[in-house]
Order: structure tokens, then C-alpha cells, then sequence
């Protein structure tokens, strides 16, 4: 079977080296038993199928080697290819066709074994020659030769293990990419392993889990003393491809820190993450089922406890302080400033000769910027670094991985109805076009949270990744969950931005 990618157009430009690019080959050959003219040419590997009845030429196709070729390997006369395209068509980068990829094999028959010999060493040295580019920092940007691979084989629906198996490693092997893989053991083992391992030995790590274990990663890379070199390694999280930068956020509460870079929460969206905790075993499709409880909450009585949960919609006391973006500065109340700081406030980390280690987050000089603020009570605070939450939740639709800035989404008072209403339309972004959600980008934003209106001793929870950061006084506890958190809740929190700060694999 001939490989679902088909176009017509000039070679593009490839990483390859441009000795490589500069050497054109051409032959009459067989593709997958058909007859046809081929060449190979500026990482670009073309065939258009010989006239054989008349009817003119067929339509050329072909496969880019950077983003479509996994391996090559030599049998006699015979170029056999492990391909990765996109099924239905299109260019391979997500268009055409239903946008997923699948490995098929092509098989190109030369005329003789030299000439097969000749092809497979060109093609093999432009997939290796994808690698052989570093950034400053010393660090490979492009194909990854050998990966260091975390698999979490405990965490959602306790698949990763199987996903390793049946769709990491074949990739792997059909690419000639070496790997070492970890199984992690216990909470915070990723961390620990990012903190102690030799990146000289790897090109990237690779999180096969749930986005908990990349968390736990990014952490551990942070506290190492090479840290300015470690964060640079990229990282991923299963599918992979090209690489890109992220934003990592410092999450600061006096002397601790906590590196996050998804999102932190509090109010509505913290308290269903961890109360819908007991149907981690369905993954993303909890959250899901847990909106269409509440739904069927409303329509009869078999749920009455969700029920109650809308009907006394919570809503925090507190305050929150913020830097905003470009174009977001009259969002809420100015702020006077009466003292300055020439950094985030963290006392860094130190080692057992006193001595500072360890990334302390960026350095921002306080009395420069311009404070905003806004007054609760809030119903949901939701801080996010990337657009989706989940799978089918658009938290933030102008989030960019790379843009320097935290997009905030806050509902104060809102009528409980509505809050179902905004609930249902997170899987396409569209509850931020609410006149009942302040929608709007940060630099740096600071958390005061309070107790719950109604309440005297009461408080709420601190989500950030998943986790539980901060856990105030009577909020819901889930079961194992240990009696301490890294943060306490209502001392304030600030949050500040990185630009770039990390690496990640990720589709052009």
C-alpha cells in the first residue's frame, strides 16, 4: 500500500546537512510493486508512477524525510521505509484526512544492491544529520538520538505501561532512537530521578503518564545546580515530535516554591478536580462525567448530593493582585505601591555548606511594575499556561506556550444556574465570552485567599497540575492524601512568569 500522504509541489527545505541537500539522485525504481520515476532530493524523497497504459503519468507523491520517515533500512535490492503519516491525506503536520498519523511501511526496489546501498546511506545520513544541531546552551535541537523515557505505570487509568508497549516503543524501534526507560515507583520519583540524572547521556526525556510526572520533571530539573543547562533538555509527553519553548511559572508563598507549568486554581474548578479525585480511574473523561452527573442532578433526585453542591454554589473571600499584559491594564483597580523588592521575595534553596542551589525563579524588580487588583468574592480563579485543561476543556484559548504571560479566567458573582451554564461551555473556550468571567493575560499575579463567604473557619483549595498546593480548613480531603501540603492556604501566593524557560517536543 502506497502511504496515505499524496501532493504535488516543489521540495521544501529540510535540517539536513546541505551537502546532502545538494546531491540529487534519480532512478527508475518499484514502489510497493508499481512501476516509477523516483528522486531524492533536499531531505525530500518523490516518486511519480511510470505511464504504463496510456493514460499519462500518475500524480507524484511522496515523503518528507524529517517529518514523515522514521528509519530506513537495506534489503538486497530492496529500500524499505518506516513512514509516519497522516492517514486521509494532507502534509503530514495535522492537515488532511482526520489529522492522526500511522506507521506504514514503503518499500522502494532499485535496479541493483549498490544503488539500493547508495539511497539508504543518503537517506540514513539525513535522519541523523537532524540531530547534529545545538542551540548556546549546547543542547541537540533537532531529531533526539537517544531519549530517557519516565513511564508512570500507576497514574489516571493505570495504562502506561501498556502505552509504552503498544504505541511508544514501536515508534522508538522504527526510528533507531535509543532509549532507556524508568518505571517511576512512588509520588514525587520522577522528581527525584530528573534532580540525579546525567543529561550529557540523553537528547530528551520523554513523560509516558499523565501530566503530573512532566510537573514532577520540570521540578526536579530546577533544583539541580545546573539547572540553567538542565531545564533546556526538552521534554514531552507522549505523542511527541519538533520542539518548542514553555513557559514555566513560579508558584511563591515566603521561602517556598513550587514550579508549575499548566495551571494553579482556586474556587469552583479546584474543588471539582479534587472532589471528582474518586473517578480518576475513567482519566480526562472524569471531569467529564462528573458535569453530566450535575446535569443529571438537575433533571431527577438519584444525584441529590451534586444537587445541593450547585445550590450552595461556594464563594471565597480574598484578593487578588496582578501585573497585567499589554492591553489588559484596566482590568480591575490600581494599586499603590509602597515597597519594592528587587526580586521574587524566594530565599533560594541551600546545600549543607549554606550556599544557594537550585533555580529560585525569575528576578523581578517589584517597584517597577503596575499592580492591579481585584476584591471577592470569587466563585472560580483559574490561572492557565496552556489552552486546554483537558481533553474536551478549553480553560484558556489565548494561552500560548511561549507568550510570557499567564492567561487569567475569574467568575465573581454569578448566578448558579449560570455557572452550569459556563461549566458546559469549557470544551470549546466560548465561557470566557461571559459578561460573568473577567477573562485577561498576566505577568505576575498574587493569591490572598480567604475563607468561605458564610463561614468563619472554612477555606478552599489551591490546585496547581492536579495537586493540591494549599488546603484551608474544613475543604474536602481525599482519601491517602498526606496531612501536609507544600503551602499553607491564606498567606498570600504570588505566581510570576519565565518566558521560555523550559523545552518541549512538540508538532510543528
Amino acid at each position: 500500500m502506497l502511504p496515505s500522504k499524496l501532493h504535488a509541489h516543489p521540495p521544501r527545505p529540510s535540517m539536513a546537512d546541505p551537502n546532502l541537500q545538494a546531491e540529487v539522485l534519480t532512478a527508475s525504481v518499484r514502489v510497493n510493486g508499481t512501476e516509477a520515476e523516483a528522486t531524492l532530493r533536499g531531505g525530500e524523497l518523490t516518486w511519480r508512477p511510470a505511464d504504463t497504459g496510456g493514460g499519462g503519468e500518475g500524480q507524484e507523491r511522496g515523503l518528507e524525510l524529517e517529518s514523515e520517515v522514521l528509519g530506513c533500512r537495506v534489503d538486497g535490492r530492496k529500500l524499505k521505509l518506516a513512514t509516519f503519516t497522516a492517514s486521509g491525506g494532507g502534509d503530514g503536520k495535522g492537515g488532511g484526512g482526520d489529522g492522526n498519523r500511522r506507521r506504514e511501511e514503503v518499500v522502494v526496489e532499485m535496479e541493483t544492491e549498490d544503488a539500493a546501498l547508495r539511497w539508504g546511506d543518503i537517506i540514513r545520513d539525513c535522519l541523523a544529520s537532524l540531530g547534529n544541531q545545538y542551540s548556546s546552551c549546547n543542547i541537540a535541537t533537532g531529531r533526539p538520538k537517544k531519549l530517557f523515557i519516565i513511564v508512570n505505570p500507576y497514574g489516571g487509568k493505570r495504562s502506561g505501561r501498556s502505552i509504552f508497549q503498544n504505541e511508544v516503543l514501536p515508534l522508538i524501534e522504527a526510528s533507531g532512537v535509543l532509549y532507556t526507560m524508568q518505571e517511576t515507583k512512588h509520588r514525587l520519583h520522577a522528581q527525584e530521578i530528573a534532580r540525579s540524572l546525567d543529561l550529557r547521556k540523553y537528547d530528551g526525556i520523554i513523560c509516558v503518564s499523565g501530566d503530573g510526572v512532566m510537573v514532577e520533571v520540570v521540578n526536579g530539573l530546577l533544583q539541580r545546580e545546573d539547572w540553567e543547562t538542565a531545564i533546556k533538555v526538552p521534554l514531552g509527553i507522549v505523542p511527541a515530535g519538533h520542539k518548542r519553548a514553555l513557559d514555566v511559572t513560579s508558584v511563591v508563598q515566603g521561602n517556598t516554591r513550587f514550579f508549575s507549568v499548566l495551571m494553579l486554581t482556586w474556587g469552583l474548578v479546584a474543588d471539582v478536580d479534587i472532589e471528582s479525585e474518586k473517578y480518576r480511574w475513567m482519566g480526562s473523561a472524569r471531569l467529564e462525567f462528573y458535569k453530566l452527573t450535575l446535569c443529571s442532578a438537575m433533571c431527577n433526585t438519584t444525584s441529590f448530593q451534586l444537587l445541593l453542591r450547585m445550590l450552595n454554589l461556594r464563594r471565597y473571600n480574598g484578593r487578588i493582585l496582578f501585573v497585567p499584559a499589554p492591553g489588559y491594564e484596566e482590568v480591575g483597580d490600581p494599586v499603590e505601591q509602597t515597597t519594592g523588592h528587587e526580586t521574587n521575595g524566594v530565599s533560594g534553596a541551600t546545600d549543607k555548606n549554606g550556599e544557594t542551589c537550585g533555580y529560585v525563579g525569575p528576578s523581578i524588580k517589584e517597584a517597577d511594575l503596575r499592580w492591579r487588583s481585584l476584591n471577592g468574592p470569587f466563585v472560580s480563579v483559574w490561572l492557565g499556561n496552556v489552552p486546554f485543561a483537558s481533553e474536551d476543556a478549553m480553560a484558556a484559548p489565548k494561552a500560548e506556550f511561549a507568550d510570557g504571560y499567564l492567561d487569567a479566567a475569574i467568575i465573581k458573582d454569578c448566578p448558579r444556574w449560570d455557572v452550569l451554564g459556563l461549566v458546559l461551555q469549557m470544551k470549546d473556550g466560548a465561557y470566557v465570552n461571559s459578561p460573568c468571567v473577567e477573562y485577561f493575560k498576566v505577568k505576575a499575579i498574587r493569591i490572598e485567599p480567604g475563607l468561605r463567604v458564610g463561614s468563619s473557619t472554612k477555606g478552599g483549595i489551591i490546585d496547581s497540575d492536579g495537586e493540591v498546593l494549599a488546603r484551608g480548613d474544613g475543604s474536602h480531603s481525599r482519601a491517602g492524601d498526606e496531612p501536609g501540603h507544600l503551602m499553607a492556604y491564606g498567606p498570600p501566593i504570588q505566581l510570576t512568569v519565565d518566558q521560555g524557560l523550559a523545552t518541549i517536543f512538540s508538532p510543528r
